[in-house]
């Protein structure tokens, strides 16, 4: 018999507990079996007794210990979760996702962490759990004898998925088991997710309700034109008034017939014409007042006139008339009521009306108002491509053992998604010219997030992502970070990037690049300014992809650098050395980047050309630069090569990656490509590269001037060029124009400065 209690005394000194009753007599005294510090309750008639070392679980009725382990001082026990069962429990395990399995009489149960519980199996017999490992309950019976059971773990890993938001189990779990039905709609619902109960859902009322919840106006409008009653309508468009989408609040309003409001919303959105429609239709029902609203909303005077003639109302008639300067009309209404100028020369005069709608500025009436968008979610994008996204290896799934079958397919597409991702990154943004580069997403800690303001937005609205908190998201350059006015993040890449500790001297850069990348636009004296954030890519529409202005680029870079070694001044053979140094290795880089950015281009502008494309990325590799960036280059050109189907080019390229000691997993990717083309030494395009002849790269066609061939040099860069363009003009020191010729500043035959002093020229050059 279980004894009720509410108080539990501990007495330090004399360490005695004791068990009081509801009208605070002592039932029961007890010594505890350990130096006890802290008392906690147990269950019914036990104890949890904190001592120095060890956590006593102690049974007051009994008067034993039934169970201690040894642990640091332990307090402030709370209860996590509780739930209520009718019959007794007889034993528990934790399965290896963290969910509490527990059996009773006759079922085995699940309890989630926060509470949510349910029947996994019913029993003909109690078992008493001792683990539980997937899909495989291990137990003894009755008899102390060991048995396993198998169960179906999908309700709770499902629901366990839907609390840790892994949407790819979700989604597998949906695709390969019958686990769907109401119960599961409801719990989604219920839960706070609509949005992913809408996608399995065909009851067409029960997905209006879901669609209204979540903010999906697309669905909602689908099911409210087959259900077709006026409640949904209402509801639909008081949804669609909340996320600005006018074009739906319309549609529902006519099916509705909610004049008046169609009318209003005409004039909100400056949709004149609809409004003179409005009118027409007013006349047609014979109704006045909506006669008069339509006819003030579009400033139609003449309108409003002919309303108040018709119900009578000839003294306001009059007076519009008089008051809009329509004297000939004024004289009308006078006659009509029989009456005279001199009959109503006490009216006082009155200047001209303002009451007009002010003129249209932007009509609004094929775009919708700026709304917070509820964004395309994970089942939307895996739904409509038909697949998952991040390849999830589900363990088990309806008791079916599915991870065996995952690391296989893993194992078998392996080699072919290395490929994929080596040539998207080479292609994409491997060199990094426009900075456009998807290295990763910056982990930034939540307390640099920005703070939305706590605002009701209404169901299924949700404020939008700012456009700086894209830039810090899209970008691992510390340079769109500062932008991007996250400063914090910025000196964190700094110095987790280049070791920088004091980033005192960069104040005036961070102030100058955050003030180029912004505009304050004052419309109106009375009103604080716009804020515009400068894109470098203003054409992308993809979130995930837009960047702050580029305030610098690397081949203005370069090119300003040497522009500024013309003027340098030198005293020593040393820094002669130095300065020819720096002159040939900004020339190397330009060269490169400049290859690279018409290689872009020709693959932009003339796909059809793959013959250059590939020149130009093998060219790109004789450039002379560091190994780091020599890698790159080298990367670049094993994607190029191998989308081209040149496996044996691609391979050759693997090999010379290899002679850089480049990072373990790239070393892994180059020996894959060399396996390829080693397995497909053949090249499907045929170009103009030699790779076992030395060469040098004309640095105006861009095309090899292989040893011993004919060539001109520039004085300054020393840049090598074809014979023909002797006497002209040195396009890399200069900049060039979008889609234009180079811009020139150096001759090729003359040189401007003369440094034969210090052995920096060629005199005779």
């Amino acid at each position: 018999m279980d004894l009720p209690f509410d108080f539990c005394a501990p007495f330090i000194s004399t360490q005695l507990i004791e068990v009081r009753d509801l009208s605070n007599s002592v039932v029961k005294t007890i010594k505890p079996p350990v130096q006890t510090n802290e008392i906690f309750y147990g269950g019914t008639a036990s104890l949890i007794l904190s001592s120095a070392a060890s956590v006593v679980l102690y049974d007051i009725q009994q008067q034993k210990s039934l169970a201690e382990i040894t642990t640091p001082p332990c307090e402030n026990f709370t209860q996590h979760t509780l739930i209520h069962e009718t019959i007794r429990i007889k034993s528990g395990a934790w399965d290896d996702s963290g969910v509490f399995i527990y059996s009773t009489l006759n079922h085995i149960k699940y309890c989630l962490a926060q509470g949510d519980h349910g029947v996994i199996c019913t029993l003909d017999n109690p078992v008493y759990l001792t683990r539980v490992k997937g899909k495989t309950v291990y137990c003894l019976d009755r008899s102390a004898r060991p048995r396993t059971i198998t169960i179906d773990p999908t309700e709770y890993r499902f629901k366990l998925a839907l609390l840790r938001n892994n949407h790819e189990e979700m989604l597998y779990i949906i695709r390969t088991s019958n686990l769907l039905g109401q119960s599961i709609i409801a719990y989604l619902q219920q839960k706070g997710f609509p949005e992913i109960a809408l996608h399995f859902v065909q009851d067409k009322n029960t997905r209006f309700d879901l669609a209204i919840e979540c903010g999906n106006l697309d669905v909602a409008l689908e099911t409210a034109r087959a259900i077709d009653r006026p409640e949904c309508w209402e509801r639909l468009a008081q949804q669609a008034l909340k996320q600005g989408n006018h074009q739906i609040v319309e549609k529902a309003y006519q099916q509705t017939k909610k004049f008046d409001r169609l009318s209003f919303l005409y004039l909100a959105t400056g949709s004149i014409d609809k409004l003179s429609k409005m009118q027409k239709i007013a006349d047609a029902r014979g109704d006045p007042m909506s006669r008069f609203h339509n006819a003030l909303y579009a400033g139609d005077v003449l309108g409003r006139i002919s309303v108040l003639r018709d119900v009578g109302m000839h003294p306001l008639a009059y007076l519009t008339a008089k008051t809009n300067g329509l004297d000939d009309i004024a004289l009308e209404i006078l006659e009509a009521a029989g009456l005279t100028e001199a009959d109503v020369d006490d009216v006082p005069s009155y200047g001209p009306s303002t009451l007009k709608p002010p003129p249209v500025v932007t009509a609004t009436t094929n775009l919708n108002w700026p709304s917070f968008s509820t964004g395309e979610s994970f089942f939307d994008r895996a739904l409509a491509n038909g697949n998952l996204e991040g390849g999830a290896d589900i363990p088990y799934v309806n008791g079916h053992d599915t991870a065996g079958a995952a690391a296989s397919s893993a194992l078998d597409d392996w080699a072919k998604e290395e490929e994929t991702v080596e040539e998207i990154a080479a292609e994409e943004g491997a060199w990094d010219l426009d900075a456009d580069a998807d290295e990763g997403t910056l982990e930034v800690d939540k307390g640099e997030e920005l703070v939305e303001e706590d605002v009701d937005l209404g169901a299924g609205a949700a404020p939008g992502v700012s456009e700086t908190e894209l830039w810090a998201r899209n970008s691992p350059f510390a340079a769109d970070h500062v932008a991007a006015g996250s400063f914090d993040s910025a000196m964190q890449l700094l110095n987790r990037q280049f070791g920088v500790v004091n980033v005192t001297l960069l104040k005036p850069l961070f102030l100058s690049i955050y003030r180029s990348s912004h505009v304050y636009l004052s419309p109106m004296a009375s009103l604080p300014p716009l804020q515009l954030h400068i894109r470098r890519n203003a054409d992308e529409s993809s979130p995930s992809r837009v960047l702050p202005v580029a305030l610098s680029e690397a081949q203005s870079v370069f090119r300003s650098v040497l522009r500024a070694l013309l003027l340098v001044s030198i005293s020593s053979d040393t820094e002669a050395k130095e300065w020819r140094d720096l002159v040939t290795l900004s020339r190397e880089y330009l060269l490169g980047v400049t290859l690279e950015l018409e290689r872009r281009r020709v693959a932009q502008e003339e796909p059809e050309n793959i013959r250059r494309s590939l020149e130009l990325a093998a060219y790109f590799t004789h450039c002379q630069m560091q190994p780091p960036h020599l890698q790159i280059a080298l990367r670049s050109a094993i994607g190029v090569f191998a989308k081209a189907n040149n496996h044996a080019t691609a391979a050759k390229f693997a090999r010379r990656l290899l002679d850089l000691n480049p990072d373990p997993k790239i070393v892994a990717q180059a020996r894959q490509r060399i396996a390829a083309g080693d397995r497909n030494p053949r090249n499907a395009v045929e170009i103009s590269y030699d790779e076992f002849t030395d060469f040098e790269i004309c640095a105006a066609s861009f095309t090899p001037i292989y040893k011993g061939s004919p060539s001109t040099r520039c004085p300054y860069t020393d840049a090598a060029f074809l014979p023909e363009y002797k006497g002209k003009l040195d396009p890399l020191p200069s900049s060039r124009k979008s889609e234009g010729l180079p811009q020139v500043s150096l001759h090729l035959d003359h040189s401007l400065l003369r440094f034969c002093r210090y052995g920096l020229l060629d005199a005779t050059a």
